[in-house]
């Protein structure tokens, strides 16, 4: 897996590209800053590229206007963006936009080398990754009645997990539960959301999709 990391921090960039090497990751290239972004990208072609979201020179949204010109022209590039806090809102617009490839984590899952490069394979592979704290504070924030008010305690338990990213195996492990036991709740959410079976549209993504916008 070929990676190019940007992030503004020296010491939190070197620590990431250290991490990922010894991981066993190809750290193609490391910038400062937004400015050589696209160039290197362009240049190198990598499979994912982690991208801080407050960038130089404003350290506002610098982040996330790389992002979405990538997405535009390197559509096959993942894209896994860090913050420091949970910023729901732009996450989820950006979500909104196209999921497929793209994540976001806080900064402090960093420090576990195996939820880092787990995310970024499954960036790179063109799923959906999203931080449980941005779950957690979008599970919380009051909403208008919908589809999703029919879903039991446990389906939004697993719809939490599937917007997290997690595959069904990783549910029923986190969850303790059967694999044939989140395959139904799976089928159940799938009914209950409206999401009939359809080639031109992943049901799991629109599904998470649902459940962020809702």
């Amino acid at each position: 897996m070929r990676v190019i990391v940007a992030e503004d921090s020296a010491l939190l960039r070197q620590g990431i590209v250290r991490l990922l090497t010894d991981e066993g990751v190809d750290v193609v290239a490391e910038c400062a800053d937004t400015a050589p972004l696209l160039a290197l990208v362009a240049e190198l072609a990598p499979d994912v590229v982690l991208l801080d979201i407050r960038m130089p020179p404003t350290h506002t949204d610098e982040g996330l206007v790389a992002a979405a010109v990538l997405r535009e022209r390197h559509p096959g590039t993942g894209v896994l963006l860090l913050s420091q806090y949970v910023e729901s809102s732009s996450t989820v617009q950006a979500l909104a936009e196209r999921p497929e490839g793209f994540g976001y984590l806080l900064k402090e899952r960093v420090a576990d080398i195996d939820e880092l490069s787990g995310a970024l394979k499954r960036v790179a592979a063109g799923e959906t990754v999203l931080d449980p704290q941005v779950v957690a504070r979008l599970m919380d924030a009051p909403r208008p009645p919908g589809p999703l008010d029919e879903l039991t305690g446990r389906e939004r338990d697993v719809l939490s997990l599937m917007a997290e990213g997690r595959s069904n195996e990783a549910i029923a492990q986190k969850l303790v539960i059967g694999g044939k036991t989140v395959e139904t709740h799976v089928r159940n959410i799938f009914g209950k959301l409206r999401l009939e079976p359809d080639l031109l549209e992943h049901r799991r993504v629109m599904a998470v999709l649902t459940y962020l916008r809702g």
